[in-house]
């Protein structure tokens, strides 16, 4: 069992990725353009070309699965606040911005209203803030 989530710890690495991925293509790239100082030719620029899009592609492929996660919590906030918000919260919860139902999500539902009743205020703006106010941390050890 992994140790217990907290706004300290809950950032994600997966290690195959963001280091055993990362740093070979960060090193091709780096050997490519090295290769293109010495003799400019057809090879090494396609080298350098392809190492560059390699590398992109990894970015790329992050903030794609970042962003199919991210929807996927915003449905999950969307339903879980229709469960528990008192009326009058429901009716502003449209308000809430993505990164904010991100930040909630770790929220327990006993303090989830209190916390949206915040933010919806303007007392509560930023993600690190709104976690910071989370008292119950509720684990989230599948995330992408």
């Amino acid at each position: 069992m992994p140790a217990p989530q907290t706004y300290k710890n809950h950032a994600r690495i997966v290690p195959i990725y963001h280091i055993g991925v990362f740093f070979p293509l960060a090193a091709n790239l780096l050997w490519a353009a090295y290769r293109l100082t010495g003799d400019v030719t057809g090879d090494s620029v396609m080298s350098l070309i392809v190492a560059l899009a390699l590398l992109l592609m990894f970015f790329s492929l992050r903030v794609q699965v970042r962003t199919v996660q991210d929807r996927g919590i915003r449905l999950e906030m969307r339903l879980r606040l229709q469960k528990i918000l008192p009326a009058d919260l429901l009716a502003k919860s449209d308000a809430l911005t993505v990164p904010q139902l991100i930040a909630l999500r770790f929220a327990s539902d006993a303090e989830l209203p209190a916390l949206v009743r915040d933010v919806l205020s303007g007392s509560l703006t930023t993600q690190k803030d709104i976690k910071l106010r989370v008292k119950d941390w509720q684990a989230d050890y599948q995330r992408a």
